[in-house]
């Protein structure tokens, strides 16, 4: 990986940090469901670009599949399986797996 891309990723993952950190700050002091909707989208939009930053060439392989896997482990961890069930396709595709 390339120093740019692997600052990049560092920046967008500084940046992840804080939105985490003011979506815990924000729940706490019960902030409207419509501002903390919008910093989770925000959220969401960041995670998948480093996602897609790992999954693509030239980064691609299989270190860059495990640290995806930590990054959704450490900013979503309190999902539940259960929770992919509410879309029918990503039932479809569960029962697969």
């Amino acid at each position: 990986m390339k120093k740019v891309e692997v600052l990049k990723l560092i920046d967008l993952i500084e940046e992840i940090k804080k939105l985490d950190e003011l979506i815990t700050q924000s729940r706490k002091k019960k902030t409207s469901d419509f501002v903390l909707n919008q910093y989770e989208a925000k959220k969401l939009k960041m995670i998948g670009s480093i996602i897609n930053e790992l999954a693509n060439p030239p980064i691609q392989s299989m270190e860059s599949y495990l640290l995806i896997q930590k990054i959704l482990n450490k900013y979503y961890p309190n999902i539940d399986n259960g929770d992919l069930l509410n879309d029918s396709d990503i039932v479809k595709i569960t029962a697969v797996i």
